[in-house]
C-alpha cells in the first residue's frame, strides 16, 4: 500500500492492542487515518517519511517513544489532561488520536519529557519502594489495632511495633489465645519480610546514587537525599525540556494556583501539578532543613532565615522546595556544582 509522503504530524491513540493513527499535512488537513494492531504498528510507522509523532503520556507511552525515535521520527508525549479539550462530539480512538494532533499543533502546549531505558529502571525501584511502605503502614496499623482489642498498647514505627509484639507474642499472662497468637506471629513475619525488602531496595537506590554523576552533584543541596536525588534524575531525563528553574518547579506543582480576573490577582495554595511523590520528596527535604536550620553566613542560610520569620512552617518549607528545584535545575542544565553563594538568588 503506498502511503502519503505530505505527512508532517501523525497523532497515535496508544492501547494495549489496537492503536489508531491521525496524519496531517502542514496545512493541518488529514492525509492518513488507520486502525493497526500492535504487532503491526512498529513497522508501518517505521516505513513512514519522517515526521513529528505525538501520543498521551499513558501506559507504554515511554516504549513506543523509543521505538518511533529509533525508526528516525521526532517524538513528543502530552498530558492527557490536556488532550481532554479537544475531543469532538463522542468519545472514541478516532476523536482521541484527532485530539491529540490538534493539542500538539498549539504554540504554547507542554510536553511530557521521554524516559529512557536506564530512567524507568530508576523509577520502577522507587514505585515498588513506594508501595511496600505503603504496604508496611497499613501493616504496622493492623497490628497496633488487633492488639488493642486484647488490651495490649503497641507503640508507633516499625522497630519498636517489631520488638514489643515479640514481648506480647512471649508474654503468658495476656489475653492472647493460642490462635491469636499464631495470627500474630504470622503478621511479625510477613512485617520482617517486607522491611527486609525495603531495606534491600534502599541500597540499592543508594547504589545507582553513587554511580551516577548528576546525582552526586545535587546531593549537595540541603535537604536532597539518595532517594530525592535518585527520582529527579529519573524523571527529569533532559533539564532542557523545561525553559528555566521556574518552569520546572511549576511542572513539579510548587506554584501558587490562580484565580485573577482584570486588575484583580488572586494567588492560591501551590497547584500541585505534576510529580506527586517527586513533589513531596521535596517539601520533606526542605521540612527537614528548616527544623535544623542554623544561622550560617550565608546568602542561601540568609535566605532561609528570613523565610522562617516571616512565613509559616509549612509554607516556608514549600518556598524552600521551590528553590531547590530551580537550584536543580540550574545544576542539570549547566553541569554546575552547587555553589551556595551562586545559587543564593535561584528563586
Amino acid at each position: 500500500m503506498e502511503i502519503d509522503m505530505t505527512i508532517s504530524m501523525l497523532g497515535i491513540d496508544i492501547a494495549k492492542n489496537t492503536f489508531q493513527l491521525h496524519g496531517v499535512d502542514n496545512s493541518g488537513k488529514a492525509v492518513h487515518t488507520k486502525r493497526l494492531a500492535r504487532r503491526e504498528l512498529a513497522s508501518h510507522v517505521a516505513n513512514l517519511p519522517t515526521c513529528t509523532i505525538v501520543m498521551e503520556a499513558c501506559g507504554g507511552a515511554n516504549y513506543w517513544a523509543r521505538v518511533f525515535q529509533s525508526s528516525g521520527h521526532s517524538v513528543k508525549l502530552i498530558s492527557p489532561q490536556f488532550v481532554k479539550p479537544f475531543v469532538k462530539t463522542n468519545k472514541n480512538d478516532a476523536n482521541d488520536a484527532l485530539a491529540i494532533v490538534e493539542a500538539a499543533s498549539r504554540p504554547s502546549m507542554h510536553f511530557v519529557p521521554i524516559k529512557q531505558v536506564e530512567q524507568q529502571d530508576i523509577q520502577s525501584i522507587h514505585r515498588i519502594r513506594t508501595r511496600l511502605v505503603k504496604n508496611r503502614t497499613a501493616l504496622i496499623n493492623e497490628i497496633r489495632g488487633l492488639c488493642l482489642e486484647y488490651g495490649i498498647v503497641l507503640a508507633p514505627g516499625a522497630a519498636r511495633v517489631k520488638s514489643s509484639l515479640c514481648a506480647a507474642i512471649a508474654d503468658g499472662e495476656n489475653e492472647l489465645t493460642a490462635s491469636s497468637r499464631e495470627s500474630l506471629q504470622d503478621l511479625y513475619e510477613e512485617l520482617v519480610d517486607v522491611e527486609a525488602r525495603v531495606k534491600n531496595l534502599n541500597t540499592k537506590i543508594r547504589q545507582l546514587c553513587r554511580l551516577n554523576e548528576s546525582c552526586q552533584r545535587i546531593l549537595k543541596i540541603p535537604g536532597v537525599g539518595e532517594l530525592t536525588a535518585t527520582a529527579i534524575v529519573a524523571a527529569v531525563p533532559d533539564p532542557r525540556e523545561f525553559r528555566n528553574g521556574r518552569h520546572m518547579s511549576a511542572w513539579l506543582g510548587l506554584v501558587p494556583r490562580q484565580s485573577s480576573s482584570g486588575d484583580k490577582q488572586i494567588l492560591l495554595g501551590i497547584s500541585k501539578r505534576g510529580d506527586r511523590y517527586l513533589r513531596t520528596l521535596l517539601i520533606h527535604g526542605a521540612r527537614s532543613v528548616l527544623s535544623h536550620y542554623k544561622e550560617l553566613d550565608n546568602d542561601y542560610n540568609r535566605w532561609i532565615g528570613r523565610k522562617k520569620v516571616t512565613l509559616s512552617h509549612n509554607k516556608a518549607a514549600v518556598a524552600l522546595a521551590n528553590k531547590n528545584a530551580r537550584i536543580i535545575w540550574s545544576m542539570l542544565n549547566t553541569g554546575k556544582e552547587f555553589e551556595i553563594g551562586l545559587h543564593a538568588n535561584a528563586a
